[in-house]
């Protein structure tokens, strides 16, 4: 079969490799119909996270059809169309049974290696290092799923592939990312980062009640979504301070709430170039927009950290954070939580998550659409590739 391998820093092919198969009879065999590239690849495009092997095949977000289930999987049939949800998990440990499904203790067969960079192992993921399982992605023509009864939600229902896909991660993602606000109605939302997750972030706090969103980013095809699209205030931290307006937006108190969908490959004033840094670089790594928020966030307030990070940061804003009494929550989707309710809020018509979609391409045109993804070009916001 075709599928995207990562060969380097920006490097990533589409190359033919061997089929996948059943190993488990847990597992079953997905038939790719539509795959998407997230912000959180372009991490392993621009060299940022640890444990990548030439070679290994990269995406997790992916929906597709069963071809082929193990003998343990009773749930899901050939034909049967499905969404993959890319964190994997066993749904029976200790930390399945709380629903804490990225924390599974049960799915990532390299749990030792992680737990050496990061003091425990999370869950593993679809095609995101060998630290985090090296589990072969789904930016290819077919993909194994692990506890393929647990992962895989089925649809019923005649909705398009681009109406459904994002249920893979990006809609749930940003979801979470407001169920980890614990906000409150009315409450102020600051949201740093205008991407995919950011964009299903403002739209998900206004559906629990939000009484202002504001969304920070730099890119005018970004901030134009948030703001006319999704109903967002909007500041372009090129042209404001973020501090200083966001304390003048909300009478000098700052937000209730702030979430940083940026993470590893933050932008901030004074450091324009920081995702040309490599994992092995040596270079100072400053959380620009988790600092920005701590600090622009109100005393008492709630902070959410869905941008994934790959490695330790310097210059964090402890001191504030502890002073003005923040509370912070972070972490991959828990996804299995949340796929069958916000499945029927795109069936009900709430959403229709096929707004993001900016670029299409066949996966043979895989290269291009990372380079064109990666430099923000012709308006890129979200990319969907059919095999």
């Amino acid at each position: 079969m075709k599928a995207l391998t990562w060969h380097g820093t920006h490097d990533v092919r589409v190359d033919n490799v061997d089929d996948p198969t059943i190993q488990e009879p847990r597992d079953a065999i997905i038939k790719i119909t539509a795959t998407a590239i997230c912000g959180s690849d372009l991490h392993l495009y621009n060299g940022l996270m640890a444990g990548m092997k030439e070679g290994d095949i990269i995406g997790h977000e992916f929906m597709g059809e069963v071809v082929e289930a193990g003998s343990a999987v009773n749930n899901l049939k050939k034909g049967d169309r499905v969404v993959v949800p890319f964190t994997i998990a066993c749904g029976s440990c200790f930390f399945c049974n709380k629903h804490l499904y990225s924390l599974c203790d049960e799915s990532n067969p390299n749990a030792e290696m992680a737990a050496s960079a990061m003091g425990h192992s999370p869950s593993a993921l679809f095609g995101y290092s060998h630290m985090l399982g090296g589990i072969p992605g789904g930016q290819a023509e077919y993909v194994r799923v692990p506890y393929a009864d647990v992962g895989p939600i089925k649809v019923e229902s005649d909705l398009r592939d681009d109406q459904l896909l994002f249920l893979s991660d990006i809609y749930p993602t940003g979801y979470q990312a407001v169920d980890n606000c614990d906000m409150e109605a009315g409450d102020t939302v600051a949201i740093w980062g205008c991407g995919p997750v950011g964009q299903f972030a403002i739209r998900s706090a206004w559906m629990r009640g939000a009484g202002r969103v504001i969304a920070i980013d730099r890119v005018p095809e970004r901030l134009k979504l948030a703001s006319e699209k999704a109903g967002a205030e909007v500041i372009d931290f090129e042209k404001d301070d973020v501090y200083s307006k966001l304390l003048e937006m909300t009478g000098g108190r700052g937000p209730d709430c702030g979430i940083d969908c940026v993470g590893a490959e933050a932008h901030g004033q004074g450091d324009p170039e920081a995702a040309r840094r490599s994992a092995d670089s040596g270079e100072a790594n400053h959380p620009n927009a988790f600092n920005e928020m701590t600090m622009s966030v109100r005393k008492g307030g709630r902070l959410s950290l869905p941008g994934v990070y790959t490695d330790k940061v310097d210059g964090v804003a402890l001191h504030a954070l502890m002073n003005k009494s923040l509370s912070v929550k972070s972490g991959q989707t828990h996804m299995q939580r949340y796929l069958k309710p916000l499945l029927r809020t795109v069936e009900q018509g709430l959403i229709d998550p096929s707004f993001i979609i900016t670029h299409r391409y066949s996966l043979s045109q895989a290269p291009e659409a990372y380079a064109n993804f990666n430099a923000k070009q012709d308006g890129c916001i979200k990319v969907v590739m059919t095999p």
